[in-house]
């Protein structure tokens, strides 16, 4: 019997935790950057979901090899098939992760005809929709206290401009949308 070094101790715990997880995930999600904004977030999506995906693909591979092995499997540190079997599992998905760009330095480079109706200016058109909304809010408030006065019809078309604005606003967005 051998005495375990601290190195297969290592090397065989990434192999069970993390390194298959991580290779699956950057497959999956290539599209997921650990850099620049919202990197943090992205970060512990990825550890998490390399951890989860790892501990999975253990037990899966470790019921493949029990049930495929004729005399049965049993997981010694001095016949390492579990993790042979990892291995060969992560180097797979290292290869459709690099396929799919998911090493890739930088940004990935969009085309310029595709566009991300999500992306740049959808904060500021909250901002204005919320904008607009308070004033509709104000002008209704305003032509309750004003009814029969010489004010009236002037907040009414005040109102309605504002109203016009909104719903040409949300027409533009969803019409980006639906391209």
């Amino acid at each position: 019997m051998t005495v375990l070094s601290g190195l297969e101790a290592v090397v065989g715990g990434l192999l069970v935790f993390f390194v298959p997880g991580f290779f699956v995930t950057r497959a999956l999600f290539p599209e997921w950057e650990l850099q620049g904004r919202g990197a943090l977030t992205r970060f512990v999506e990825t550890l998490t979901l390399s951890f989860v995906l790892s501990l999975t693909l253990t037990v899966l591979v470790g019921y493949v090899l029990l049930t495929a092995a004729p005399g049965g499997f049993q997981a010694y540190w001095s016949d390492p098939v579990l993790e042979a079997a990892l291995a060969g599992v992560a180097v797979v998905a290292f290869g459709a992760g690099v396929a799919r760009g998911a090493f890739r330095r930088g940004t990935p480079v969009r085309s310029p005809d595709e566009s991300d109706p999500g992306g740049p200016g959808a904060w500021e058109l909250t901002r204005e929709l919320d904008r607009l909304g308070r004033e509709e809010r104000r002008l209704q408030r305003a032509l309750q206290s004003t009814r029969g006065s010489a004010e009236e019809r002037e907040i009414r078309e005040h109102l309605q401009r504002v109203r016009s604005e909104t719903e040409e606003l949300r027409s533009r967005r969803e019409a980006e949308y639906a391209e």
